[in-house]
């Protein structure tokens, strides 16, 4: 098969993918072979190809927004041909305390699609029968793939914000899930304020009926209930912070922050405002969007790359180059 290899992480720039010719991933007792038939590239895959994730593998096909075909490792649930989608939380030990207490995002002992194990920038991939979702027809195949880890990590992020319907929510930074994110906010019938670097990214915020737009860490017009962030960058953490009422919300989507600046505790944090952090997903967050995102008809703004143009892909994500999401079709 061709497959999208990571061996030294460095700059997208000085493009660290290159395409290889691998044999088929061999199947594992309580997995699924999956012929990929399109994988999301998210902002996570430019942190482990950049290195600002520690490498978990000397070798690595990243990618963990994964819409493939079973064809082989079948189960009655699973039969072959069933079209499954694949996210960042590739699996959980099971037996710790967090797996126990309905918590597997922070379990002690992960797997990681696209990080401690291979990915989806590759014509087939290895995935835990557990661990897989299967999808809608209502849902295609180059559309679904930005769902399984932007849109499930938004949704989750909306939970942990704690959003109640017809909240004021502001968005902070507007990608791949933020895109998303929104729809959900207007489903619940939310007004929703969005801080974006790139005038295209306003335009789009905007065309998807924000109520406001403004530049990366400008404040909204009003007062917010509940506020998260996208950007991995801790001056539009406190940017957010600074927008919120008293007894506000922030939630941070992000698994890698540059750091958090000093603040000012009396006047942003004072008034039991809350910073709240996004760590991965649960298999009911995925159940839960995927379900949701069927029924009012969720359709990302996606880009479209060959597995050749991996590095391009990435280095439009990294550069705000696209609205939206791209997506790796094999």
């Amino acid at each position: 098969m061709r497959a999208v290899l990571l061996t030294i992480p460095k700059p997208v720039k000085d493009r660290p993918l290159f395409l290889a010719d691998l044999s088929r991933p061999q199947l594992e007792p309580g997995h699924v072979l999956l012929k990929v038939r399109s994988c999301g590239v998210c902002r996570t895959d430019l942190h482990i190809v950049e290195g600002e994730l520690p490498p978990r593998r000397q070798q690595l096909i990243p990618g963990h927004q994964i819409v493939g075909e079973i064809v082989d490792g079948a189960t009655a649930a699973l039969p072959v041909g069933t079209r499954v989608g694949v996210s960042w939380l590739g699996g959980t030990d099971g037996i710790c305390w967090y797996c126990h207490s309905k918590m597997e995002n922070l379990c002690d002992a992960p797997t990681f699609t696209g990080y401690s194990v291979n990915g989806g920038y590759a014509e087939y991939a290895l995935a835990r029968a557990d661990f897989v979702f299967p999808l809608s027809s209502a849902l295609d195949d180059l559309h679904a793939a930005p769902l399984l880890c932007a849109g499930i990590i938004g949704f989750r992020s909306l939970r942990v914000a704690g959003v109640q319907q017809g909240e004021r929510v502001g968005l902070f930074g507007f990608g791949s899930s933020a895109h998303l994110a929104i729809e959900v906010l207007h489903a619940w019938m939310c007004d929703v304020y969005v801080s974006t670097r790139g005038e295209s990214h306003r335009r789009l915020a905007q065309s998807l009926g924000a109520k406001w737009t403004g530049g990366e860490t400008d404040k909204p017009p009003v007062e917010l209930d509940r506020a998260i962030t996208f950007a991995p960058s801790g001056d539009v953490v406190v940017a957010a912070l600074s927008s919120l009422r008293k007894g506000g919300v922030v939630a941070i989507n992000a698994i890698h922050l540059d750091r958090i600046p000093q603040f000012d505790y009396d006047r942003l944090l004072w008034g039991e405002r809350q910073i709240r952090s996004v760590a991965n997903m649960t298999r009911d967050d995925a159940r839960e969007f995927l379900q949701l995102a069927a029924e009012i008809g969720l359709r990302p703004k996606v880009t479209s790359f060959p597995l050749g143009q991996a590095n391009e892909a990435l280095a439009a994500v990294n550069s705000d180059a696209i609205d939206g999401a791209a997506v790796i079709v094999p």
